[in-house]
């Protein structure tokens, strides 16, 4: 069996959604071969994937949000960008599903979530699973102006599917398609805490250790605002921070998940995976406003339901009033399952093994 997983190149949450559910997939099916075609860089997919085999197919499926900053997107470049993305795709699609029919063996695609995914299953004819908690069309329409024809075309394209792997923090994806809702999706750590703990030299008590992270494209912060939190330990990728004395920047070779049990809270922007690591590893958020962009009022949303927390403003990130020094607010409802990508898994089998040769 193969399995073929076209992932957005938007942002590493995609890759560390689909990471999770594939590492899931192989515990269960060790001799299914993964596949996974992506314009994410493959030293974050080897990282996510922790030493499971894959074969990468380097393509960029999609444009996602042209960002101006970690917390801004830019509207103008992101619609060039869908123009000229869209263009290219027709022959790479025609050569991936040449590539597809020449391997000689049964296969499933997973789309999280580019909605070209739903061309190449028609050129393959081949089932496709859509997963994730938004789609395009869902991020568009509340845009407005050109980006609806793009919402447009592109809910059609995801009613192409044949089922959904409705993930948590979702929005509409209204595509009539059968679903199955899943809980937190996340890895679990592989690094031993206490050694981790020893080699960034990081406090035993996790309340005064802070995670700040904002993705892919960072956020530059300087040592200004950590210098208000002399008590505090902090953990970033943020460069512009290293000369505080009280900031570790986080190594290469480690994701954040491993340091969700070290750290008591994390300072983040909205984004699907930070939430599913943080709220599995009993981690508070402490939330910066995002604007421009439909998914984070929803994460928000679910973030207040179901998550420790608390909130920040823009100027508040920047003037480092970070509100460490208060308690965190407890969620209105209870907490999400922790065994989502184990059930997203599950979910994948049982639809390969059914579908038709």
């Amino acid at each position: 069996m193969l399995i073929y997983t076209c992932v957005s190149g938007h942002g590493f949450g995609h890759g560390s959604r689909v990471a999770s559910v594939l590492l899931a997939l192989a515990a269960l099916r060790p001799r299914w071969r993964l596949v996974l075609s992506t314009s994410l860089p493959p030293s974050f997919l080897q990282l996510a994937l922790a030493g499971v085999p894959f074969e990468h197919r380097p393509l960029r499926w999609d444009v996602g949000a042209i960002q101006a900053d970690a917390l801004g997107v830019d509207g103008d470049a992101t619609l060039a960008a869908l123009e000229a993305v869209t263009a290219s795709l027709p022959p790479l699609l025609e050569a991936e599903a040449h590539w597809l029919q020449q391997q000689g063996e049964p296969v499933l695609l997973l789309g999280d979530v580019p909605p070209a995914a739903a061309r190449l299953a028609a050129l393959v004819r081949r089932p496709l699973v859509w997963m994730g908690n938004f789609g395009w069309d869902d991020i568009y329409a509340p845009m407005g102006g050109a980006f609806l024809d793009w919402a447009e075309r592109f809910h059609h394209d995801y009613r192409r599917g044949t089922h959904v792997i409705r993930c948590p923090f979702s929005m509409a994806m209204d595509w009539g398609l059968p679903e199955t809702a899943v809980g937190l999706t996340a890895a679990a750590p592989q690094l031993a805490a206490d050694a981790l703990r020893q080699r960034l030299d990081l406090p035993a008590e996790r309340e005064r250790c802070v995670m700040v992270s904002f993705g892919g494209l960072g956020f530059a912060l300087g040592p200004e605002p950590y210098a208000r939190w002399t008590g505090w330990t902090f953990v970033t990728t943020d460069a512009s921070a290293a000369a505080a004395p009280n900031v570790h920047l986080l190594p290469a070779d480690v994701r954040p998940l491993e340091l969700m049990r070290l750290c008591g809270r994390q300072i983040s922007k909205a984004g699907y995976s930070t939430f599913c690591e943080a709220l599995g590893q009993g981690t508070g958020v402490h939330l910066v406003e995002r604007h421009g962009f439909a998914e984070a009022a929803v994460l928000e949303g679910w973030l207040r339901r179901h998550g420790r927390h608390r909130l920040l403003s823009q100027p508040q990130l920047l003037a480092g009033d970070w509100q460490l020094d208060q308690p965190l607010l407890p969620p209105s409802d209870g907490p999400l399952a922790a065994d989502g990508a184990q059930q997203a898994a599950a979910q994948l089998v049982q639809l390969a093994e059914g579908m038709e040769p």
